[in-house]
């Protein structure tokens, strides 16, 4: 309300000075302009200046609101073209779920440009390319999704990894995981996808140096993790082995083996499994004794029915003193099956023939093993009890094959 009445109030003042002005001076404006001349009074002319000011005002104001205008409109198209975009994306992922792949990749590659993120656009057209066998069209869509996001390379380079693994292209995906780890050593995916690389390339002696970051980082559970450590040491331990028989002009060398073991981690070297497989190469290549050292001390104090089995096969400098061993053993398990068996054949091996039957035969009352039945009947066969050797094979077999109670002819 004031401020209306302060307007008719400065109207009112300006109306009372023009009427003023007029009674007092019409005043006289004369322009020239080349061959033109323009005269009039200064009120007039004062006049015809506010309307050409006014006029030009109005223009500015027509022509600002018709940008105004355009600019709605540009939006209006632009945000149809979104909608569209949106409405594509969702009919692409839905038609890659379904596995229809050629729609799939036609609609999120169509819609890239036009999609709030067409980073996901590109990577699910690169996944829809790839499931239809075009290897080619997967390079290409994933060149467009880094080129289309900042600081996409990471997403990227996982995304390619994973369908150069999916499509057996190992040694591109190992490339690409340990470009990928040099520009972040410590990220949990990539050491996974590399871990399986390694494995599926059979390169333990790359997945032998990675295992520890993983431990450290706790990246896969405990219990895969000891598998998966003494499966690549258990193969590094047989490379060892091949390689001290390729050195074995003049005499076989146990040196790459027993540095290799030298290398194992603290957790491996205490592993019965590992220790186990160590021995075993080592007779293998001709140093029973050194296994037989090894694995006396384990068993002194780590028990293991892996390992005493093992202990019963392998030849020591001297067997008599190896037997006592196991018999002291014995003393504090007098009903364990693979310590009998073991026992069994460490008189054998001191040519102890009773002993070692009735060692036997005590470890088969305890558990039916093939083992123990094929050592009892082999020595019965040696001590001329053919018949008994027979029976005994006879029903072993029987009772292993799960064969069904039937009648039979008597003899």
């Amino acid at each position: 309300m004031i401020r209306l009445l302060l307007i008719i109030l400065i109207a009112l003042l300006i109306g009372a000075g023009l009427s003023l002005g007029l009674q007092y001076d019409l005043g006289y404006i004369r322009i020239s302009l080349g061959h033109y001349l323009i005269e009039t009074n200064f009120w007039v002319g004062l006049g015809a200046l506010l309307l050409l000011i006014g006029l030009i005002l109005l223009v500015f104001g027509l022509v600002r609101r018709f940008s105004h205008g355009a600019g709605a409109l540009t939006g209006w198209l632009s945000r149809g073209n979104e909608r569209r975009a949106r409405r594509r994306t969702t009919q692409g992922l839905l038609a890659l779920a379904e596995g229809n792949w050629p729609r799939a990749r036609k609609l999120l590659e169509a819609s890239a440009n036009q999609a709030d993120t067409p980073l996901i656009n590109y990577l699910a057209a690169a996944q829809a390319a790839f499931e239809a066998g075009d290897h080619k069209a997967v390079d290409e869509l994933l060149r467009k999704a880094f080129e289309s996001t900042p600081g996409s390379d990471m997403a990227v380079g996982i995304t390619q990894a994973q369908l150069q693994l999916a499509g057996n292209r190992l040694e591109q995906a190992l490339a690409t995981l340990i470009r990928l780890r040099k520009q972040a050593p410590q990220h949990p995916f990539v050491l996974k996808l590399l871990k399986n690389t390694y494995v599926r390339l059979e390169d333990w002696r790359e997945l032998s140096k990675l295992l520890p970051e993983m431990r450290k980082r706790e990246l896969i559970d405990k219990d895969e993790l000891q598998q998966l450590e003494r499966t690549t040491w258990h193969h590094l331990l047989h490379q060892a082995a091949e390689e001290c028989r390729r050195q074995s002009e003049g005499g076989i060398s146990l040196e790459p083996l027993t540095r290799l073991w030298d290398e194992l981690p603290g957790a491996m070297r205490k592993d019965n499994h590992t220790i186990h497989e160590y021995a075993r190469l080592l007779a293998a290549l001709g140093d029973e004794a050194q296994a037989e050292t090894l694995v006396r001390k384990v068993l002194r104090n780590h028990w293991s029915d892996e390992l005493v089995n093992l202990y019963g096969r392998l030849r020591g400098l001297k067997p008599d003193e190896q037997l006592l061993v196991a018999e002291r053993w014995l003393q504090d398990r007098p009903n364990n099956p693979e310590l009998l068996l073991a026992l069994g054949r460490l008189s054998l091996r001191n040519e102890l023939w009773g002993k070692a039957r009735e060692y036997f035969e005590t470890s088969l009352r305890l558990k039916r093993s093939r083992e123990t039945i094929a050592e009892l009947s082999r020595l019965n066969a040696h001590m001329g009890e053919d018949q008994t050797s027979v029976k005994l094979l006879m029903q072993g077999l029987v009772k292993d094959s799960g064969l069904p109670d039937l009648p039979m002819p008597k003899a």
